[in-house]
């Protein structure tokens, strides 16, 4: 049996907007088994935390660990081994900065699963839905417009983003292929994007009844359908067709903000990643015609940020950043603060985003029997929300599973 006490901890979860008094937190094999301001354990080799803020490991709900530039076409050509070790570099990086769950939305794989798992990488617990789906032309078919190899081969390929099929038949074998090879959940471009070069903002990619032969084989799985989604009429779209998640929503209007509140359907905005492709994107690879695309969605999602948060939505942070822009991962916690109340950005990252994922009680929350993840704080960032980035500078501790990722020498 392995016992840890962690003493004097000051909690902060986004449940409310000050610190918990001084907390005793009790670790046994990887959980916390107590948390109170009395409780003890029998050991050693305490860690007292005094003078420091606590928070659960924090959970990304939208990150590609696999996007090892953000030239997404010339990445799914690299030798998968080449990605797997290029991946294996962002997501250690992912982790000290305090990212102990992330959710991976397209490409990453049961063998990355499983090499952190494992312990052959460091890196946060990875929740994956495999390859998303796209069809000819949409999201995720990287190939231009004279250009027509076949690009079956995406489905093999770990820097592929996804995979292209057509037709309800392509689509239920897509879907279940997917879940058979280890996906969580199935994500579907069910609007264009602005990495790929075919598919402008708003276009009606997959047909209603490919888009409900996804969502009844996820349902048939026990799991959920979710959807790259910008535009009004796409997002109405894909939950009319049974869609329980939406990816970025940044021109969703005011009656289905309203609508998806009402029905508990959660939104995960990933606003930092338009900020910096607008600003710093061509540096990193992206073509100059996805460049020209950000300005579409760029303020609108700040602007929507407001809205959904009045309505009560349910939010989880999310990043969605691409090769070497991945160490602004933590950007969106000051930028969401200029729009929303701390207490509401820290939790779209804590216990809010553990419903995003259908993890609720397991992370994101310091209680019992939740996986032992920690991030301690030099400072308040109910205060301060930069105190969160700095490539996890004001963290002196980070543990995953009960496991000290890092800890500073004072503690």
């Amino acid at each position: 049996m392995s016992l840890k006490l962690l003493k004097n901890a000051r909690i902060v979860d986004g449940t409310a907007t000050e610190p918990t008094e001084p907390m005793n937190i009790v670790i046994e094999n990887g959980k916390f088994r107590d948390v109170g301001p009395n409780v003890t354990a029998n050991i050693d080799d305490a860690i007292d935390l005094k003078g420091l803020t606590v928070l659960p490991g924090l959970i990304d709900c939208h990150v590609h660990v696999i996007a090892t530039t953000a030239n997404l076409g010339l990445n799914a050509s690299l030798p998968s081994s080449l990605v797997a070790a290029r991946s294996s570099l962002l997501i250690r990086s992912m982790v000290m900065r305090g990212f102990t769950t992330v959710r991976d939305l397209g490409g990453a794989d049961r063998g990355l699963q499983q090499a952190v798992d494992e312990g052959a990488f460091v890196g946060p617990r990875l929740v994956i839905c495999g390859k998303a789906l796209s069809q000819t032309g949409g999201h995720t078919d990287y190939r231009g417009p004279y250009d027509n190899k076949s690009a079956a081969w995406y489905d093999q390929s770990l820097g592929a983003m996804g995979r292209i099929c057509d037709g309800v038949p392509d689509v239920q074998r897509a879907v279940r292929e997917e879940i058979k090879n280890g996906a969580q959940f199935v994500k579907a471009m069910a609007d264009g994007g602005i990495s790929s070069p075919s598919d402008p903002v708003g276009y009606l990619v997959f047909s209603v009844d490919e888009l409900k032969a996804m969502v009844e084989i996820a349902k048939g799985f026990g799991t959920y359908a979710t959807g790259h989604l910008y535009t009004d009429e796409a997002i109405v779209r894909a939950l009319d067709c049974g869609f329980e998640c939406i990816e970025h929503g940044n021109l969703i209007a005011d009656d289905t903000i309203a609508r998806i509140a009402k029905d508990g359907i959660p939104v995960v905005p990933t606003n930092i990643t338009y900020d910096l492709l607008a600003r710093k994107g061509a540096e990193f690879g992206l073509p100059p015609e996805s460049v020209a695309k950000v300005s579409d969605v760029r303020e609108a999602g700040l602007e929507r940020l407001d809205k959904m948060h009045e309505a009560g939505v349910l939010m989880g942070y999310g990043s969605d950043l691409l090769g070497g822009m991945q160490t602004e991962q933590s950007g969106e916690f000051p930028l969401r603060g200029r729009y929303i109340p701390s207490d509401a950005v820290i939790r779209s990252a804590t216990v809010d985003a553990a419903k995003v994922l259908r993890m609720e009680g397991q992370i994101g929350t310091i209680a019992p029997g939740a996986f032992a993840d920690v991030v301690a704080v030099d400072g308040n960032p109910l205060e301060n929300l930069d105190l969160l980035t700095g490539q996890g500078a004001h963290m002196p501790l980070i543990m995953k599973d009960g496991i000290a990722i890092k800890k500073a020498a004072s503690l």
